[in-house]
């Protein structure tokens, strides 16, 4: 399982953005994309809302890839 650690600036980042800015996909368009598969979780349950708020403590997977959000 690959694990990536990212940093949050602010007070959350939406879903979709997330997987752009640590590389899962090209665009927010198609992390909304991916988001809709149901293939991402958050915080172990599935999570369909595109723009979910991510908040620092929390975990987003996808596939083999786990993401940590962190405070800045």
């Amino acid at each position: 399982m690959q694990k990536v650690s990212f940093e949050l600036n602010g007070e959350f980042v939406e879903l979709n953005q997330l997987l752009k800015l640590v590389g899962l996909c090209d665009s927010g368009g198609a992390g909304k994309m991916i988001v809709a598969s149901g293939d991402v979780k958050v915080d172990g349950k599935q999570e369909l809302r595109k723009t979910a708020k991510i908040r620092a403590g929390q975990q987003v997977s996808l596939g083999d890839v786990r993401i940590s959000v962190v405070a800045a």
